[in-house]
């Protein structure tokens, strides 16, 4: 005679061959912002970095930085320069306000997602979770 398994004896074994990373709930590590002010101009000196770090195109992130600063600026080599003073921790709250919107999933809170444009709107996809949430174009 067949021995019945009962669902959860069926979700528990699937469960054990997730691999363990599925089940982590660490925050994304973001490095804390190394500024350098020189006369009326600040360099943000890991700004590729950072931009790796959040898997983002650094020209969508330097727009956002730029538009909330309501200043220009440029990327040069591996860092990002704004045209003005800006003290560090203004930068490091306006990359985690960047994080909470263009990064981290409305659904989940993970940051395994991506930013795809379908039409004329943009989109955050999770691979996490697969949710599919719009989102403004800076």
């Amino acid at each position: 005679m067949e021995d019945i398994i009962s669902y959860e004896e069926m979700l528990e074994e699937a469960y054990k061959q997730l691999p363990s990373e599925v089940f982590k709930r660490e925050r994304l590590e973001v490095p804390k912002v190394a500024c350098i002010i020189f006369g009326s101009r600040t360099f943000l000196e890991n700004f590729k970095d950072i931009c790796e770090i959040l898997n983002r195109d650094p020209n969508h992130v330097l727009r956002y930085l730029l538009k909330e600063l309501a200043t220009s600026g440029s990327i040069e080599g591996s860092r990002a320069v704004f045209h003005g003073r800006f003290e560090g921790e203004v930068i490091d709250r306006l990359i985690r306000r960047y994080m909470d919107e263009f990064v981290n999933c409305p659904i989940c809170k993970r940051p395994d997602t991506k930013i795809i444009k379908e039409k004329r709107l943009n989109f955050l996809v999770c691979e996490a979770c697969g949710a599919k949430s719009p989102v403004r174009r800076i």
